[in-house]
């Protein structure tokens, strides 16, 4: 319970999760995984933006290709920048928490960003970068196609539901989306910030688990 404690919680319901996966769905996400695989390597060598110039490497996503939960963030930071895999540094270990709390596992959901690139000194995407980067999201989106995406911090939020609205005004309801769930929430790196509002995040995640049939 340490985890659930640091976000004020007492009492976390068991996951309902069923881990029987059928033959067809193995095969399916199978599938997932190749068209994944494959859109990844179309854009590992990604020159179509000025931060092909600056990165260390493209950090495509990573995660359960059959997921029912997808977390999009910003862009990956230093440590993101150095190892390849969205949200591995300080944000990352915090959003880690978060999906345990959840009763999921990172395993168990999927993790990208707009940006597959991390902008220099870890500064704001630029809007026509994120115009750049979005095809690549759409077809992540497209291939996975989860139940619910959850929106991490503005960026985000509004690059996926198209709005200026500030993320204190989206966070905490749902969005339809092309038939999927967008939850908007407060970014990690935001909750180090300000550790006071890990508790509203904690609402909006429950949110999420009783659609996934987790709570």
């Amino acid at each position: 319970m340490e985890i659930e404690k640091s976000f004020g919680i007492s009492e976390v319901p068991k996951s309902t999760v069923d881990e029987f996966i059928s033959g067809a769905d193995a095969s399916m996400t199978r599938g997932k995984k190749q068209a994944l695989g494959d859109l990844e390597n179309e854009f590992k060598k990604c020159m179509m933006c000025g931060l092909s110039q600056s990165r260390t490497q493209v950090v495509f996503g990573s995660g359960n290709p059959d997921a029912d939960l997808m977390f999009v963030g910003e862009a990956p930071g230093f440590d993101e920048d150095q190892q390849g895999q969205p949200f591995v540094g300080l944000a990352g270990q915090l959003l880690t928490k978060i999906i345990q709390a959840m009763k999921l596992k990172r395993e168990d959901v999927y993790i990208a960003n707009c940006l597959k690139c991390r902008p220099p000194s870890n500064r704001s995407p630029l809007p026509s970068e994120i115009a750049t980067c979005k095809p690549i999201l759409m077809k992540q989106i497209e291939i996975i196609r989860p139940t619910v995406i959850c929106a991490l911090g503005k960026f985000a939020a509004q690059t996926l539901l198209q709005t200026d609205e500030p993320i204190s005004r989206l966070r905490g309801r749902f969005f339809d989306w092309n038939g999927i769930q967008i939850m908007p929430t407060f970014h990690p790196a935001y909750l180090l910030r300000n550790p006071a509002d890990k508790k509203l995040v904690w609402e909006d995640v429950q949110k999420i688990m009783k659609v996934l049939g987790l709570l």
